[in-house]
């Protein structure tokens, strides 16, 4: 369908692409990767030949259609509905529709036979279009990527350059082309829409290549991927999780041909350099120069896994409890986000704040940093608590003509200048990149200055909203590693699956105006909340008793009597137990891991296999605890109800 074919380009004094090559065919599903900078939105911009490549060819074939998401939609303006703008998609449609509504108008005030006709022939084309179904199929979609009903006919100039992406994005999916390209498509989406679009281009009929930082969203659409690296396109079968162990075998075996070739090489050298002055070993010499100048050289491969060690320092330790709302009330105008809604944050909670757009995730952020005021309630942070906040709009209080150094000095951390060099080398500016002005730093770049300087300081509890935005998957790599090392508090929104299931102990998520708490990980969270759906649509679809109309609109709760009051106590302190075991188990088997893991231990086989079967048993009664909380869970939720 398409081929690239020893593909060149430069960009400035830099080559990005050197006689690359690929293949797409009819319903391949790509995800395209690479660090910042390799050339990913580049590549995409000279199939869409909106770039001339240097060097190479790009052809397709003729009934191949293109359709690109990019970041320049974002600009475009206009008072028409989003529906509107989603339905310019059916452009032949559009147009026979007003053919026909032309038609009957016409045959108001003159009925002829050829009117008859004429009308007849369009309503035959207009329904082999699909015109019929047209709208119904853009509402759909619009909803799919969380759109309400009541928007669809708001002008797309009032919705933000997020929401307006989205539509464009509709836009894009009513075209069906023949190749769909999407540069990085979730940092516009929210969770639900992520996975409905996930679901969509599973089934899509068309090829897709897909630039994104989210992991699980490319395990989850990507039937391929595509790696930028090293002037070239290397493809490997598979989603992002095979690529990973593809890559590493491969790497390993580049790696051996490398150390091999570097040994031989050295052997040659001490062999011309020693025979060099000697006549009778001339010819000798003469053909291992040229065999070396002939040889095809084997790169050395340079592993982007980057481990990082954060040393975070803090002045103060916060209390027990860092944070508290209580009956919390906050409403814009008819919008009602929480409402008497109260919860508290403990010391060492690792929350992921997930959840659907216009569901107030930002709002209780900025709520619990009080920059946010309420309508009713508290929001108060606890003893010797020192917050720092992160979000997208703190970019522009970079200072754009101080260098990236000379940004981190300022930010009153007090470290040394040695220490912010290692700091900045964990966020990949590393030698003569931390004197480069903030003012010619990319979008990713900014947000990697702007997230080193929020961790450098001695705050013990972080508010972080979306800090994946811009970011390659080196970059998040490095983010959640820090985070898995930060010993303070912190309370984080995002969308990205993988990165919350790496970072998070506890997820926070508002449903019907309050903010509600999950005591686990995100993958114990997704099973638990996918059942707590279905038996709340369970629940609503139960023929219900009739009832007074007073009763209706003012239930009375109901009143648990005191045995129940009892077990409820009851179920609570052993909840509150099972947790404590919970957590004491995944510590032991750490160590016990630590322990295996130890040359000494490693080497003795009866310790090892001492060792090993503490762990087994520990791993076995951790998952009887988890099957006992899951339990407890239960049971409390039915009470409580």
């Amino acid at each position: 369908m398409l081929a690239i074919s020893n593909l060149t380009y430069h960009l400035g004094g830099r080559t990005l692409y050197d006689e690359a090559s690929l293949h797409i065919k009819p319903k391949d599903k790509i995800g395209l990767i690479g660090l910042n900078g390799t050339g990913k939105s580049t590549l995409l911009r000279m199939i869409d030949g909106e770039i001339q490549p240097d060097g190479g060819e790009i052809s397709k074939s003729k009934d191949c259609t293109i359709g690109f998401l990019n970041q320049d939609l974002l600009s475009f303006l206009t008072d028409d509905s989003i529906l509107s703008v989603a339905m310019q998609a059916f452009g032949e449609a559009l147009e026979v529709q007003k053919r026909i509504e032309k038609t009957l108008k016409e045959m108001e005030t003159n009925y002829r036979d050829e009117l008859v006709d004429k009308l007849t022939k369009a309503q035959e084309r207009f329904e082999a279009l699909d015109g019929y179904t047209m709208q119904a199929k853009a509402e759909e979609i619009l909803e799919g990527i969380g759109f309400s009903t009541s928007d669809l006919q708001r002008p797309l100039r009032e919705f933000s350059g997020g929401w307006r992406m989205r539509v464009m994005l509709a836009k894009l999916l009513l075209e069906q082309p023949s190749l769909l390209m999407l540069d990085e498509p979730t940092n516009h989406l929210d969770l639900p829409s992520i996975q409905w679009i996930e679901n969509y281009l599973r089934t899509y009929e068309g090829a897709v290549i897909i630039v994104s930082h989210d992991r699980r969203f490319l395990d989850n659409t990507a039937r391929s991927i595509v790696e930028v690296a090293h002037k070239k396109l290397t493809q490997y079968s598979g989603n992002y999780s095979f690529y990973l162990e593809e890559r590493s075998l491969r790497h390993e075996i580049q790696q051996n041909a490398y150390e091999n070739q570097q040994q031989k090489i050295r052997q040659t050298e001490r062999f011309i350099e020693r025979f060099r002055a000697k006549s009778t070993k001339a010819k000798q010499v003469q053909s291992r120069v040229k065999a070396l100048d002939r040889m095809d050289m084997v790169d050395e491969v340079i592993d982007e896994n980057i481990s990082v060690n954060f040393k975070f320092t803090f002045s103060q330790k916060s209390g027990r409890w860092v944070s508290t709302i209580k009956n919390a009330t906050k409403r814009y105008g008819d919008l009602t986000i929480l409402e008497k809604s109260s919860i508290q944050l403990e010391r060492g909670d690792k929350v992921a704040l997930i959840g659907a757009n216009g569901k107030g995730k930002s709002t209780l952020l900025r709520i619990i940093a009080g920059t946010e005021p309420l309508q009713e309630g508290t929001s108060e942070y606890g003893y010797n608590v020192i917050p720092a906040f992160y979000a997208q709009h703190q970019l522009e209080s970079l200072d754009l003509k101080n260098e990236i150094l000379e940004e981190l000095k300022q930010s009153g951390s007090g470290k040394s200048e040695m220490e912010l060099r290692s700091v900045l080398g964990c966020f990949l500016f590393s030698g003569d990149e931390v004197f480069k002005k903030i003012g010619v730093l990319s979008g990713g770049e900014k947000s990697r200055v702007a997230l080193a300087r929020t961790l450098i300081s001695e705050a013990n509890f972080l508010l972080l909203d979306e800090p994946t935005n811009h970011l390659d998957m080196q970059s998040v790599n490095i983010l959640s590693q820090a985070l898995q090392q930060y010993e303070g508090t912190f309370v984080v929104v995002s969308h990205d699956r993988q990165f919350v299931s790496e970072i998070a102990n506890k997820i926070w998520y508002i449903e019907d105006q309050e903010i509600k708490a999950y005591p686990g990980t995100y993958e114990e969270f997704a099973v638990w909340y996918e059942k707590h759906q279905a038996n709340k649509q369970t629940q609503a679809a139960a023929p219900k008793e009739e009832t007074k109309p007073k009763e209706e609109k003012k239930p009375k709760p109901r009143v648990r009597d005191n045995a129940e009051e009892q077990t409820l106590k009851r179920l609570r302190k052993e909840l509150g137990q099972v947790e404590e075991s919970v957590m004491q188990t995944e510590e032991e088997i750490k160590l016990a891991e630590a322990e295996m893991a130890k040359p000494e231990v490693f080497e003795d086989a009866d310790k090892l296999q001492e060792i090993n079967t503490s762990y087994e048993a520990k791993k076995q009664e951790l998952d009887a605890l988890n099957e006992r909380w899951e339990a407890l869970a239960m049971q409390i939720e039915e009470l409580e109800g």
